[in-house]
């Protein structure tokens, strides 16, 4: 498919895009979204909290038609770019389930390990705990950063994705996760990575205290840069050799050619946690389901309109449809 051409223009100062990220992300306050939580377990026996929002009655399911969306690094189902895709989605039709990733639900999950920007097996266990409990036909995806990259890493790595699921939007993600780590510990994105660091520790400190055999004061005094947290725990808790291994193996880039049904990228070229190895315009040239649209500006999860729906939730809405009338439709 070819490169789609942008049609985002967001008004000054927000073509800036460390304003855009910032306000986004801080700022922003999305109003108007009842959700319902369900707690789900796990084959390894930890748990994911689902939070729910339905398009017409908030007490139930009422839609044939779901939105799952992912989070991303230290997010959870409460961020605004998360309750704005709910809003909006069950404004058109969707009900919306929103994951949280494991120990992202204000309460520590059960085992040593948590999440990772490759956990699409945890995915998979909640798109199949949603097809065997309730009667969705048509099931859409949409993932933000770390969630976007397990997104489009399970669609590429899942040989036979279920009937159901029909898209995905992917947004602001580091496919490349090995180069978006680079660019992450550049002078300028200091400040982000400072903020990541300082999470990360504090949920890993809880770890200590549960699993303290596993994690020590040392292992605690080593990690001064992101990827030395990778180094640490984020390898030795999901089996990679070190931080290395794991943004090898959990990137999505090299999966990306084995997607069959339509998914739109949507990653901005003024977004400073991505490198030019985010922005597969090779592939996607090439690609008869991926669609990659990179506008100037958007920052990292930003995409800011004025009249608070944002740029990629109405492009979301906006390519799903598109696929649902048959446009880009793949599946029956």
């Amino acid at each position: 498919m070819p490169i789609i051409d942008s049609s985002y223009n967001p008004p000054f100062p927000f073509t800036m895009g460390h304003l855009s990220t910032v306000y986004s992300g801080l700022i922003r306050q999305v109003k108007g979204v009842s959700q319902i939580r369900e707690r789900i377990t796990l084959e390894d026996g930890d748990f994911i909290d689902l939070d729910w929002s339905y398009t017409r009655n908030k007490q139930r399911p009422t839609a044939n038609q779901l939105v799952i969306i992912l989070h991303g690094l230290e997010g959870n189902a409460q961020r605004p770019y998360v309750t704005g895709t709910a809003k909006v989605f069950n404004e058109n039709g969707f009900d919306a389930c929103a994951v949280n990733f494991r120990g992202c639900s204000g309460e520590d999950n059960r085992l040593y390990r948590s999440y990772h920007s490759g956990v699409s097996q945890d995915l998979e266990q909640v798109i199949g705990h949603i097809i065997k409990n309730y009667d969705y036909q048509q099931i859409v995806l949409k993932g933000f950063s770390l969630g976007g990259n397990v997104m489009l890493k399970y669609l590429g790595e899942t040989p036979q994705v279920p009937d159901q699921i029909k898209a995905g939007v992917a947004v602001s993600v580091p496919c490349s996760l090995y180069h978006s780590m680079l660019s992450l510990h550049r002078f300028e994105n200091t400040l982000y990575a400072r903020r990541f660091r300082k999470h990360l520790i504090e949920k890993l400190r809880k770890k200590q205290e549960r699993f303290p055999d596993k994690v020590t004061n040392e292992d605690l005094r080593k990690i001064k840069l992101l990827k030395d947290f990778d180094d640490v725990y984020t390898a030795r808790a999901h089996g990679f050799n070190n931080g290395l291994d794991y943004y090898e193996k959990a990137s999505s880039l090299p999966l990306l050619r084995n997607i069959t049904i339509p998914v739109l990228l949507l990653n901005a070229k003024n977004d400073s946690f991505l490198s030019p190895e985010c922005f597969p315009t090779g592939i996607a040239a090439s690609h008869e389901h991926l669609f990659l649209e990179m506008p100037q500006a958007g920052g990292h999860v930003g995409f800011y309109e004025p009249d608070n729906v944002y740029y990629n939730e109405k492009r979301a809405v906006e390519f799903i449809n598109k696929v649902k009338a048959g446009v880009i439709w793949n599946k029956s």
